[in-house]
């Protein structure tokens, strides 16, 4: 009895932690496709999951950030789902490649033609956005997910640095060095390539003098073995031509 009992508790209290920690990695987030450096473009996937068992995800819209701007936002078509693209006037003035930006992109929303995200399934919605700003480590995107019950998760917390995540944390991309720094890690890079071509060719070099040495070091020796078998021949007819007088003379 003592054993079942604490076996079932045993059970429990794993389903309490499976359900408590479930939104801190079931919730919508998103991930860059490749590098998202500061002053740059990139495109980024919001990705939705669905948490529920018995309800699809039929709707999600993401509000951008305010205090960071995008000039650039374009959507990339998603089957079965259609996006739709809000735009405001931007709260500061907001210039790209040399153009006053009168309006900026505020809000992404995407909702499902069909079943939508079912049940064990997520979904992943691209988008290309830029310029990142370069005064920041990271935009926060705050997310609003719609299920077929028409159950509604704000996705909206902002994860503190050395707090414990929230219950609804809001998705945060995290930006990267400029791609000024990473040019510069490449022109080091082909310096050191020229450098290790150059040592690579002095190798070649030595390594080619070094066989011709080793080439004429080997002729020498066979000329060498060549003239002691000879000579070793000569002695051996000497001898044996004079062993040849010795029995003649007899």
């Amino acid at each position: 009895m003592k054993a079942s009992r604490i076996a079932a508790a045993g059970a429990v209290s794993g389903l309490a932690v499976l359900a408590l920690s479930a939104p801190a990695f079931a919730h919508v987030g998103v991930q860059p496709e490749g590098a998202a450096a500061k002053g740059g473009y990139a495109v980024v996937d919001f990705k939705v999951p669905n948490e529920r068992d018995n309800a699809s995800t039929t709707k999600l819209e993401v509000t951008f950030p305010t205090d960071h701007p995008l000039a650039s936002v374009m959507p990339q078509p998603v089957p079965g789902w259609t996006s739709e693209v809000t735009k405001a006037k931007p709260a500061k003035p907001l210039e790209s490649h040399g153009k006053q930006i009168t309006e900026v992109v505020t809000k992404v929303t995407w909702t499902a033609d069909g079943k939508g995200v079912e049940p064990g399934y997520f979904q992943k919605f691209p988008v290309s956005l830029g310029a990142l700003p370069e005064d920041a480590d990271q935009l926060v995107f705050k997310a609003v997910q719609t299920y077929s019950n028409k159950e509604v998760v704000r996705w909206i917390e902002v994860p503190q640095e050395g707090q414990e995540e929230p219950d609804t944390p809001a998705p945060v991309l995290k930006l990267t060095a400029a791609e000024d720094d990473a040019h510069g890690a490449s022109g080091a890079s082909d310096a050191k390539a020229d450098d290790t071509e150059a040592a690579a060719k002095n190798t070649a070099a030595d390594s080619s003098s070094s066989d011709s040495g080793s080439g004429s070091d080997t002729t020498a020796r066979v000329l060498g073995v060549v003239g002691i078998v000879v000579g070793a021949a000569g002695v051996g007819y000497g001898v044996l031509a004079g062993r040849r007088r010795t029995s003649g003379a007899a």
